[in-house]
């Protein structure tokens, strides 16, 4: 069988590897979660409905506990039977790679564990903060960081205090947008699957296996899961919320992808020549992270604190319009397509600043076209 694979070419080996690793970590996560809602369940851990949250039943939100260990398990096995078919390419190629990947584990177990400890018995905002700055202080060890902006605000080259605080002061924002977003069904899960399935891509593309790897093992993580929140009923005991751990976990290897792609030199003669490094590597979060600028802004304009939660979400706007939750839900999982491949498109032939700004200002319009339309159906917003 070991020189079956051997003969492999290699471009084909790694074609494999990923179609492996995506399907394991589906088959693993698709047991697993079944077993978490039978804990759930046991020993009534819920997420209770209230005024300001959309679902009627008691619903587990333990769902995030299955990602970490699926997507461990998937990259290691890939790596024993990588050493095992005789091939030794995965291990090298993490072996390359072990400085940044190791900084990505050690932030995703510290914030695996404050998930835990929020679904469970709750965490205050300050503490969780505290452990976000602690992560993007360990992105900053591993080389994993935003020092040049490629002339995006008419800036190449930050000074090196201004990079840290940058880069801390993103890890933070983009961790909370996944976290903040996850409000509807579906909609954190697939956000993450559109992004983890460009990031997936476009490393594979680029040579980068072990990002793909990673993309790849997390969205297959990430694909029952989507099963089982959306399509799951809560009378059949059979759907389940991701929870704190799930959304900080997944906000994190997002984070994680995107600053590294932000620090890979595009080859001369790629289809990804001349797209701006920055565009590449945030289009995809480009959503969720607008939305919580505009509802960090909306509540300090009404006077409340920009960290209590309300009603104000872009899925709250398009329910408000009469749309289903899937509606909702598919909806906006269009328009974040939409602008990543737009975002990507354009920044080859259009200065990045406008292009940012222009992003920004469209982002506004839908947003006003929205407001207008909720206030002419009778509706307080």
């Amino acid at each position: 069988m070991s020189d079956f694979f051997i003969t492999m070419s290699e471009p084909v080996y790694w074609r494999f590897l990923m179609i492996s690793v995506l399907v394991m970590a589906v088959v693993a996560a698709g047991i697993l979660i079944p077993q978490i809602l039978l804990i759930a369940f046991r020993k009534n851990l819920f997420d209770e409905p209230d005024e300001r949250k959309i679902h009627r039943s008691s619903v587990p939100r333990l769902g995030g506990l299955a990602f970490e260990p699926v997507i461990l398990f998937t990259m290691f096995i890939m790596l024993v039977f990588d050493v095992h078919a005789g091939r030794n390419q995965l291990m090298v190629v993490l072996g390359n790679n072990v400085l940044p990947l190791s900084i990505c584990l050690c932030s995703l177990i510290l914030l695996y564990l404050v998930g835990i400890a929020d679904d469970l018995i709750g965490v205050k905002y300050s503490a969780k903060f505290i452990v976000q700055i602690v992560c993007g202080l360990l992105f900053l060890f591993g080389g994993l960081y935003v020092d040049n902006l490629y002339g995006l605000l008419f800036l190449d080259y930050l000074p090196q205090v201004v990079f840290w605080a940058l880069t801390i002061l993103l890890v933070v924002f983009i961790i909370n947008a996944l976290n903040l977003i996850d409000g509807i069904d579906g909609l954190a899960s697939g956000l993450s699957g559109v992004a983890l399935t460009f990031y997936g891509f476009v490393f594979f593309s680029m040579k980068e296996y072990a990002y793909a790897m990673v993309s790849f093992s997390t969205l297959g993580t990430v694909i029952p899961f989507f099963y089982y929140n959306v399509f799951g009923k809560a009378e059949k005991q059979r759907k389940i919320f991701m929870g704190d751990t799930g959304s900080l976990t997944i906000g994190l290897i997002l984070c994680f992808l995107s600053f590294r792609l932000s620090r890979i030199d595009i080859e001369s003669g790629s289809c990804l020549d001349n797209v701006h490094s920055l565009f590449l590597a945030f289009s995809p979060l480009v959503i969720p992270c607008m939305d919580v600028v505009r509802v960090f802004i909306h509540r300090i304009r009404k006077g409340s604190s920009p960290f209590l939660p309300d009603k104000s979400h872009i899925h709250h706007k398009l329910l408000n319009l009469g749309m289903s939750q899937h509606a909702a839900m598919i909806t906006i999982l269009f328009i974040s397509a939409f602008t990543t491949a737009m975002c990507i498109v354009l920044s080859t032939m259009v200065n990045p600043t406008l292009l940012f700004f222009g992003v920004i200002l469209l982002f506004i319009l839908m947003n006003i076209l929205m407001t207008k339309k909720i206030k002419q159906r009778g509706i307080e917003y």
